[in-house]
């Protein structure tokens, strides 16, 4: 039976956020309800059967305290909201929607987007080795640069360490102009962009020169005790395990490590194992050790991220 229904938003601004730019946020939650939604001005027309406009509803419910508030919705948040409607996880979405992890330097929000990325939030805060595997786009990195800098400013840790295998760079490094560092960067650039959301650009080169920031390839970690530090080694899937194992017993007192990677997405040459996958198969059940899986349901980047990674997945299986 045809069913319809009305919700009247409270401002303009709360209209906005609800729609999303060109009303992407509406198709989404028509896709995922088969509903149809029409937004006049403040006034949100709901169309379908009785379950279709039901479901309509409590989507739209259950993301009332960021639309009231006029924050941006993303698609991820509509999925993450079904999701939490699906499994009576309602009161854990409330939670996910209000904890405010930080904010970057123009004052942007950030929180986690999924029930696995606040899984992961709370395995940055609560272990001292953090395993983070899933595809580009789901915040890996950037959550945990976001944890150690907050952490940083707040006297926990003298430094942070970001280091990455150089793997692509392999011979061709020669071949670049400049020094070590200067041919680096490239392989390092996403780690200073996270890096840049919240520290002052200006301020960075001092804070490296002074060792508070170090962001170095990961062959510089050989033979060093890691103390004090919060260090984050990404793209370790280009890892081999010897440099896997390397930089893991680098660890050392009051600091905590992050490993992140996509175990898909591979550099090394077809013959060489990873060390990432190898250390997962190791360590899985080590004590004090976390190990978070993302999908492509955690990307958090442009909404068609997640239909490219959906669509690769289906096509290697």
């Amino acid at each position: 039976m045809a069913e319809a229904s009305t919700i009247q938003l409270p401002t303009i601004e709360s209209a906005i956020a609800l729609s999303g730019e060109r009303e992407e946020n509406l198709k989404t939650i028509a896709r995922q309800t088969g509903a149809a939604l029409v937004l006049h001005g403040q006034e949100l027309y709901i169309s379908g059967t009785d379950k279709q406009v039901d479901l309509s509803r409590r989507l739209v419910q259950s993301l009332e305290y960021l639309w009231l508030k006029g924050k941006a919705i993303t698609q991820t948040d509509i999925l993450t909201a079904r999701q939490a409607l699906d499994t009576q996880r309602q009161d854990e979405l409330q939670d996910l929607q209000r904890d405010v992890l930080a904010k970057t330097r123009k004052g942007e929000e950030v929180r986690a987007k999924t029930f696995r990325q606040r899984q992961y939030i709370r395995a940055l805060h609560q272990n001292d080795l953090i395993f983070c595997t899933g595809p580009a786009g789901t915040g890996k990195t950037f959550l945990a640069v976001v944890v150690a800098v907050q952490a940083l400013l707040a006297n926990q840790y003298e430094r942070i360490i970001l280091t990455r295998p150089a793997v692509e760079a392999g011979e061709k490094l020669g071949f670049l102009p400049g020094d070590l560092q200067q041919k680096v960067n490239p392989y390092l650039r996403p780690l200073y962009d996270a890096i840049n959301e919240f520290i002052d650009p200006e301020k960075v080169p001092n804070l490296m020169e002074r060792g508070v920031i170090e962001v170095a390839p990961l062959a510089y970690m050989r033979g060093r005790t890691l103390n004090n530090a919060f260090v984050i080694v990404d793209e370790a899937q280009n890892t081999t395990p010897a440099q896997m194992k390397m930089v893991l017993t680098r660890l050392g007192f009051r600091s905590r490590m992050v490993v992140t990677g996509d175990i898909t997405q591979t550099d090394l040459p077809l013959n060489q194992q990873s060390g990432l996958t190898v250390a997962l198969k190791i360590l899985q059940n080590v004590e004090g050790i976390a190990v978070c899986e993302f999908s492509q349901k955690d990307v958090v980047r442009h909404p068609l991220v997640q239909r490219i990674v959906a669509a690769y997945e289906q096509y290697e299986h």
